[in-house]
């Protein structure tokens, strides 16, 4: 097996925004890199310690360990657009000579649209993230230029092989696709710093009762207000990791079912605090209810870190493959608070159950170590030359 000499990464951020997508191209990148790769993210600058005026933002160059990133300047934003000019020049003048690869993650309107102006001559390979559910008007603006690129591409992957299932635009390509599961560092998660273990035993010694955690941004299809509308039933708090614009509306639900002091909005968190409140979790509540989200990584990080996850069953995602019910975790019927709430109150009653689940999950996790998948994906990359 060879590994291409340069590979570019199209992504549409880059940690420290968060996001799953970001998430996940920072950890294949970073292992490919750690295999002998040379490894370049292309990916547009949203950060908000460089905006200035109409949320424009300047280029970044930097290194994230032997990961060489771009961050594109963005000049305005338009119906949330990142409207980018030095993106197609930058494309241009990269150094494609190499034996090298265009490695795209979609959804991804801008990178897709420049990718098809740019048309450079090296194979491409995408990771098809998701299918763009909520946003018809820019699914269906979009939907030309998808095809143009995904007709380009030399092979397309999903994270799951079910995800297929439910998408009438991948099938169209059935002859390209094949399936690249996200990865994760399980380090972390499986053998703890000691500041992630203080934090951990900071938020038993507080709260001296079941801790219910979510993590991710808080928007539409992470389905928060089922986690909210369960708490009634359980006993213990909603820990919250994450940010996002339904904030505000989820505080108010809250308010109004009476468990705003039983939620705990912690925000945005260091990757200690992370792993530390993994430790400390009852369990992971995942509700998400579209196919907008497709895997779920956060499940592998609770997984490796011996909590036990509670998802939902989401028709053609592969939420349900990534942590199996009985196996790993328990699966409820979609939006349904009533049976999240009674699943939960299963993991508190019933014996072992817990435990059994918390090592299960742990050998799963090892399914999806990050070096596995970047030697999967150079197997991949292989195919196209």
């Amino acid at each position: 097996m060879q590994f291409p000499y340069r590979i570019y990464h199209l992504a549409k951020y880059y940690p420290p925004t968060p996001g799953g997508i970001e998430t996940h191209v920072q950890t294949l990148a970073q292992a490919q890199a750690s295999l002998g790769a040379d490894v370049h993210v292309i990916c547009i600058n949203g950060s908000t310690e460089t905006r200035n005026s109409l949320s424009s933002t300047t280029t970044v160059e930097e290194m994230d360990g032997e990961v060489r990133v771009t961050r594109i300047s963005r000049a305005l934003i338009v119906a949330h657009f990142d409207v980018c000019p030095q993106l197609l020049p930058f494309l241009h003048q990269l150094d494609y000579s190499a034996r090298a690869v265009m490695h795209l993650h979609t959804p991804n309107p801008v990178m897709l649209l420049a990718y098809q102006l740019a048309s450079p001559r090296v194979p491409l390979v995408v990771t098809h993230h998701s299918d763009i559910i909520k946003q018809r008007f820019l699914k269906y603006a979009l939907r030309p230029f998808e095809h143009l690129v995904y007709q380009q591409a030399a092979q397309i992957m999903t994270t799951s092989s079910q995800y297929i299932e439910g998408s009438k635009f991948l099938r169209l390509y059935k002859n390209k696709l094949d399936f690249l599961p996200l990865g994760v560092d399980c380090t972390p998660f499986k053998q703890p710093s000691a500041t992630a273990l203080q934090f951990a035993e900071q938020l038993r010694h507080q709260y001296k009762t079941p801790i219910w955690l979510t993590v991710g941004r808080l928007v539409y299809y992470k389905a928060l207000h089922i986690a909210i509308a369960a708490l009634p039933y359980v006993p213990g708090i909603l820990y919250v990791i994450g940010h996002g614009p339904l904030e505000p509306q989820l505080r108010k639900q809250a308010e109004q079912l009476g468990v705003s002091d039983r939620i705990v909005w912690h925000g945005r968190a260091t990757q200690e605090e992370l792993v530390g409140a993994y430790q400390a979790a009852t369990a992971l509540w995942f509700p998400s209810n579209a196919r907008s989200e497709g895997f779920g990584l956060v499940q592998v990080e609770a997984m490796a870190s011996g909590c036990p996850v509670i998802n939902a069953a989401i028709p053609c995602s592969g939420v349900t493959w990534v942590t199996r019910h009985e196996q790993e975790g328990l699966t409820v019927p979609l939006n349904n608070s009533h049976a999240l709430a009674m699943a939960a109150k299963r993991l508190l009653s019933e014996p072992g159950l817990r435990e059994r689940l918390a090592q299960g999950g742990q050998l799963r996790a090892e399914q999806f170590d990050q070096i596995k998948m970047a030697k999967r994906s150079f197997e991949i990359y292989d195919r196209v030359f």
